[in-house]
């Protein structure tokens, strides 16, 4: 098995015969990156490509040395224990021969899921502090057995946040399953607060549309309050139309803009953009006003992307990344509370894990991020 640079053409014809890989994976994702630069490579045997990734690489300054950083992938048979290693093995002779010191990469499988039911109950009896501890309601072997063999083959993961955020990606997200579902049968799913929210928001005059390019300034704006009302860094709004522009010219469908409106209210009171990636849909920023809350705007934006993502063919509706706490008097608990409402199910992933092939590089690469944090 041998890994190659392919042309992006190349990449998205191997992405079409998946039923779906990471948006994160696909060669628009590595054109919004700034401060990174991007390759697709190609896993190949006798020829025939096997699998395929996205390669952000981040260069040390004055020299040829880089961190390279495939997110949620490469997409690769991660069950086939043989192929494992194999593909493992050539992603280190590649990365080696362009100066990588160090390689991230994060797996899009999956280990445990947990049914909605199964957390609330957890939740109520206070028997957990954290999802871990509760019994999973499915397990993934193959998940199982790849984080076994990824230490083996020396591969490490670093200590995880009090959060459970993961490292640079979720581990933890929630889901909706909408294979073979109707509209009736996911709204029925919801638990009552959830009907009741969209019943008000539709109630009061909430309006619901999708949105174009022209709409980002109304979204950031949205996006800016949310930044601050939230604590975190907000990202710019030439970041949001890079990406826009990036994701559109290379499908339609790849990313959507959902706005909700009211006529009380200037400019967008939430809004949200939806990546598409074959059929997975993903909720992937979302933004709200605090003085149009309690129009409840957020669950019909919700509601409306569920419904893209249905009549869109999606066989997932994933709303990212939650904290894996079941403690009701951690801040964080409000983000699994909301999307337990929909009926859905968290699910863990293997997570991310670095191969260092230069320590000294990359303790001089973490030191010098560090410093400009």
């Amino acid at each position: 098995m041998q890994v190659r640079q392919i042309s992006s053409e190349e990449h998205l014809s191997y992405i079409a015969g998946r039923s779906s890989v990471s948006f994160l994976q696909t060669p628009a994702w590595g054109k919004t990156k700034a401060g990174w630069t991007s390759q697709s490579l190609g896993w190949f045997v006798c020829d025939e490509l096997v699998g395929a990734g996205l390669m952000l690489l981040r260069k040390v300054p004055k020299v040829e040395k880089y961190l390279a950083y495939l997110p949620e992938g490469p997409d690769l048979n991660w069950e086939k224990t043989s192929d494992v290693e194999q593909a493992l093995d050539a992603l280190v002779v590649f990365a080696k021969a362009r100066g990588v010191f160090q390689i991230k990469m994060g797996p899009h499988t999956w280990v445990r899921r947990w049914h909605s039911e199964t957390l609330k109950a957890a939740i109520s009896q206070e028997v957990a502090k954290v999802i871990g501890q509760v019994p999973a309601d499915e397990v993934n072997e193959a998940g199982i057995a790849l984080l076994s063999q990824l230490t083996k083959l020396g591969w490490k993961q670093r200590e995880a946040e009090a959060s459970g955020f993961g490292d640079y990606q979720p581990r933890y997200v929630f889901q909706i399953d909408l294979a073979g579902k109707t509209e009736e049968q996911i709204f029925e799913g919801f638990n009552q607060q959830w009907r009741r929210n969209i019943r008000k928001a539709e109630k009061e005059g909430v309006a619901v549309r999708s949105g174009t390019v022209n709409d980002l300034e109304m979204f950031h704006t949205c996006y800016l309050e949310t930044a601050a009302r939230d604590h975190f860094t907000p990202r710019s709004l030439a970041y949001f139309q890079t990406m826009w522009n990036a994701m559109r010219d290379e499908a339609p469908e790849r990313i959507s803009l959902i706005i909700a409106s009211h006529p009380d209210h200037d400019g967008a009171i939430a809004a949200t953009t939806m990546t598409r990636v074959g059929n997975h849909s993903w909720y992937s920023y979302g933004a709200s006003t605090t003085a149009a809350r309690d129009l409840r705007p957020s669950n019909a934006v919700q509601w409306e992307m569920l419904k893209t993502a249905l009549r869109e063919g999606a066989d997932v509706y994933d709303m990212r990344g939650i904290s894996d706490t079941l403690d009701q008097k951690n801040h964080l608990f409000g983000l699994i509370q909301f999307k337990l409402g929909t009926g859905g199910y968290a699910q863990e992933y293997v997570g991310e894990w670095d191969y260092v092939l230069s320590p000294i590089w990359a303790k001089a690469f973490d030191f010098y991020m560090s410093r400009r944090r």
